[in-house]
């Protein structure tokens, strides 16, 4: 099978060359690999270290370097769609590490008779220190990211939603382009659109890729309240693509405001039923992320991270629903 792996990057110059040696590194037969590296408008070096991949790396079936004028993920890969020539196309974010198996394993379950495969997506992080490795036990923590099947689960079946998805042609050729006037949500809706195309997305544990987490803490909260307004959003686009889970962050802040004008009012039963129970949930999953784990004493910022992960996601979700009325949505382009 000829398969064209794709990557989408912005000012990436810092972790753009570990992925491209990953893809280097691969064992699928090389001559049977496309690959298309797609910047988006960089500022930094970017551009000039796919170009520089391209001239090293002649064993490929061919390296295209392409423009992304939309900027936007969504914009990017679309214009991998127009342009991939493969049997199949494998979406493989920058912020990423793949084993050397990683295309091999896609292959195998697309041969297999599936048309769309996926796997495990771990987070890990880029240099350890007892506080990076304290935000990745937040993000990977069940409690503190999202209890989606990629993350975690050992079992294959088939899935709503899948990361670093290799898909086969006709699928595209069918549901057709990205929804690019999506900012974070365009895999939600994407899946959507398969699954009611009547395909499905087969999971195998067997493949793994790790995701790198965000190494500050502004940066993780950035991205946390960039994903809740587009949670909130997509309910004009997509509501059918969401899943009740991508709300439970806004209800919490709901509730923050309500309990609190409850107690200003006189009335804190609700409020302390609330506030004591998540605590008490936060506290008890922060013992269980550090179960196994070497200690350390800034893992005793789990339970406030927890909080400010969900408060943050939850007040994105706020602002999007804030937003909502006046969003101005285009619907998707097949061309």
């Amino acid at each position: 099978m000829i398969i064209s792996v794709c990557v989408v990057a912005y000012n990436e110059e810092k972790v753009l060359p570990g992925i491209l040696e990953n893809i280097k590194q691969q064992n699928y037969p090389h001559e049977k690999m496309e690959i298309l590296l797609i910047d988006s408008k960089s500022k930094d070096r970017t551009k000039q270290i796919m170009n520089q991949f391209r001239s090293d790396n002649e064993d490929f079936l061919s390296v295209k370097v392409l423009d992304n004028p939309g900027g936007k993920l969504a914009f990017g890969w679309n214009v991998a769609l127009r342009n991939y020539t493969g049997e199949a196309i494998l979406r493989v974010d920058a912020h990423a590490t793949i084993p050397q198996d990683f295309v091999k394993k896609n292959v195998n379950v697309l041969e297999s008779g599936e048309y769309v495969s996926g796997g495990k997506r771990p987070n890990i992080i880029d240099t350890p220190t007892p506080w990076k490795e304290t935000l990745l036990l937040a993000e990977s923590s069940m409690f503190g990211s999202s209890i989606a099947d990629y993350r975690r689960s050992d079992k294959k079946g088939y899935v709503k939603s899948i990361f670093h998805g290799a898909y086969k042609r006709e699928v595209f050729e069918k549901v057709g382009f990205f929804n690019e006037a999506l900012g974070r949500t365009e895999d939600n809706e994407m899946n959507y659109r398969i699954r009611k195309a009547g395909y499905k997305l087969c999971y195998s544990p067997e493949i793994i890729s790790y995701q790198h987490t965000r190494s500050t803490l502004s940066g993780m909260l950035k991205q946390k309240y960039g994903n809740g307004k587009w949670v909130a959003l997509t309910l004009k686009a997509c509501p059918q693509c969401l899943s009740i889970y991508h709300f439970v962050p806004f209800c919490f802040v709901l509730g923050i405001i309500v309990t609190t004008i409850l107690m200003i009012l006189g009335y804190p039963l609700l409020g302390e039923i609330m506030w004591g129970g998540y605590w008490f949930v936060a506290i008890a999953m922060s013992c269980l992320s550090v179960r196994g784990q070497k200690k350390s004493m800034y893992q005793l910022a789990l339970p406030i991270l927890f909080f400010l992960l969900h408060v943050t996601y939850g007040f994105g979700s706020l602002v999007g629903m804030l937003k909502l009325p006046f969003w101005k949505y285009s619907k998707v382009k097949n061309k």
